[in-house]
């Protein structure tokens, strides 16, 4: 038996063969029916170690006469870190079915099969059955059931789950945190985040990953520049992936150079994670220049450019109107060993699309290997509307119809690109076929940070506490601009109304809400930053850049794609995006 012990330790390192041999000896020496801990181990190797096999593993279980909870624990751990998760949870259930004894051992690999499955309603059963066997008091377990609800979106559940529990640790805070901030409730994880400096509790990576994910999402620069402070005092920044965050951060903050100078401090522990994530970095922001310039930068250090790197340098060409420097990149990559995806494809088609050359972009879609998706139609029938080709955008719009597209984005940018034609009736029925296939029109709004509170504007918008004096705010820019000549770009409102309409229907789009409350909010000269969930529209634009100039005032604005620059009256764009 002693010796059988020390084989037995060193099993991990063995080969399938081995651990069969073992097997056969384990039978013939008859430990297999009765040394329990020896057969769980054997199960075990079986499962979960690098030289493991699955199906063998339950070949095994199946020879045993009366398998122990710990064996059944063996396979279900095993099924629930492999490929098909689901197997885990149907071998829990024949367990629970023949009354074997489920401990919290076997809810908690289930319950990790539950996370990677997204299996919610499994979730919930296996939680009613861990109360119900009174495994609740169970720290490590309340921690994974909270994990599962994060990860399947049931974030109410795994908020109440949270609150409910007696003894908390820093993985449930984490599990949280990082669930808040995938499931679009970003507030919460920031929120969720200081609450733990309140109650002693210290970030780790795992903390301050989850937050600066939430703090990209709303633009948050004030509390991501907190965030990665308690990073540096911590000395969290040695882990690349923080690092990388921190880079993503800044990026999507609208603070390329703050970005950049986390990137040069990395010095030579640069992951392909950290090229990649600042060459978009600089895209998003128009510095087309600087993105390219990295990239090859990239070779000549031989860090390999994989097809995230190819895209990113796309992207920001696209962004920068650097069309022949995108073609080229474009026309490199097979050179460079990197087969060109749809993604790619669909990048140098917007990028032709908005330099004009609509009949180039066409041809590109037609030439691809793989079938277009709705994303490069979507793509050329923009680029349609921005230089008001009726023909393309009716064909376009056709091919998304037959691929069974019910984005509202299409209806509209056909909508405008009639209602620029004053073609009304085209307009209706447009509008109509959005009815018929019950189309819904995604609402603008946008976010704006003042003193670490985030506030958000839809359009039109009268339930903010300071409305009044927004509202008035937004009259005196409308009489400022004019005065400097602006002329309101109504072309941009789709309805058949009266000029007088659609300018006002044009004054209270999100975007210019945001940026009149941050002009009566913070101090003169103060940078307003603005998160737009849509592409900013053309009047607000145009008005910014006004206001920008009139008001002395920096104003960045992110939009879903990009980054504008608004100060001294121009946009970092300039005027292309």
């Amino acid at each position: 038996m002693a010796y059988l012990d020390s084989l037995i330790q060193k099993c991990n390192s063995l080969s399938l063969t081995h651990i069969k041999q073992l097997q056969a000896h384990f039978i013939t020496s008859g430990h297999f029916q009765f040394c329990t801990s020896h057969r769980t181990k054997l199960l075990e190797l079986c499962s979960i170690s690098p030289a493991g096999d699955l199906s063998h593993a339950t070949r095994i279980f199946h020879q045993i006469q009366n398998p122990s909870t710990n064996d059944w624990n063996a396979v279900v751990r095993g099924l629930a870190s492999g490929p098909e998760p689901t197997r885990a949870i149907s071998w829990y259930r024949t367990m629970s079915r023949y009354s074997h004894r489920v401990d919290a051992l076997t809810c908690s690999f289930t319950l990790k099969a539950c996370a990677r499955a997204l299996a919610r309603s499994e979730a919930i059963q296996i939680h009613s059955q861990v109360l119900r066997f009174g495994f609740d008091a169970d720290v490590l377990l309340q921690t994974t059931l909270l994990d599962v609800y994060a990860k399947v979106g049931d974030l109410d559940s795994a908020e109440k789950l949270f609150d409910e529990m007696s003894v908390r640790d820093i993985a449930s805070w984490n599990a949280l945190v990082s669930g808040l901030a995938q499931g679009s409730r970003p507030n919460e994880s920031i929120a969720l985040f200081k609450r733990m400096g309140v109650e002693g509790w210290k970030p780790n990576e795992v903390t301050v990953l989850g937050a600066l994910s939430a703090c990209s999402q709303l633009g948050a620069s004030k509390e991501g520049e907190k965030i990665h402070s308690y990073i540096m005092e911590q000395k969290l920044d040695m882990n690349v992936q923080v690092c990388n965050a921190v880079i993503d951060m800044y990026g999507k903050c609208g603070f390329a150079d703050k970005a950049y100078r986390v990137f040069e401090n990395m010095g030579g522990r640069k992951s392909l994670v950290t090229w990649n994530t600042m060459i978009m970095a600089f895209g998003m922001h128009g510095d087309g220049a600087k993105a390219l310039e990295l990239f090859e930068q990239m070779g000549i250090t031989g860090v390999h450019r994989d097809a995230v790197s190819y895209l990113a340098a796309l992207c920001a060409c696209n962004h920068a109107g650097l069309v022949e420097d995108g073609v080229r990149l474009f026309d490199s990559m097979a050179g460079s060993g990197v087969r060109p995806n749809v993604k790619h494809y669909g990048s140098v088609v917007d990028l032709l699309g908005r330099a004009g050359r609509l009949k180039e972009a066409y041809d590109i879609i037609n030439s691809m290997p793989m079938f277009p998706d709705v994303v490069l139609w979507q793509s050329l029938l923009g680029a349609c509307k921005t230089y008001g080709n009726v023909e393309m955008a009716e064909f376009a719009s056709r091919k998304l119809l037959e691929m069974g597209s019910k984005s509202c984005g299409d209806f509209v940018l056909l909508s405008n690109v009639y209602a620029a034609r004053e073609r009304w009736n085209d307009v209706g029925r447009v509008r109509e076929a959005m009815k018929s296939r019950d189309v819904k029109k995604i609402p603008g709004f946008s976010y704006i940070e003042v003193d670490g509170v985030i506030h958000k504007f839809i359009n039109g918008d009268q339930s903010h506490a300071n409305w009044c004096e927004i509202y008035a705010k937004l009259d005196e820019i409308k009489f400022q601009v004019k005065a400097y000549g602006y002329v309101a770009e109504t072309n941009f409102v789709l309805h058949d109304i009266g000029q007088e309409e659609k300018e006002n229907a044009l004054c209270y789009h999100s975007e210019k809400l945001a940026v009149a409350f941050g002009l009566i909010s913070t101090s003169e000269g103060t940078p307003i930053q603005v998160i737009k969930n849509l592409r900013i529209c053309g009047d607000c634009h145009a008005v910014i850049k006004i206001i920008s100039k009139i008001y002395d005032r920096e104003i960045i604005v992110r939009d879903r794609a990009r980054f504008h620059r608004f100060k001294e009256g121009l946009c970092s764009c300039r005027d292309y995006w």
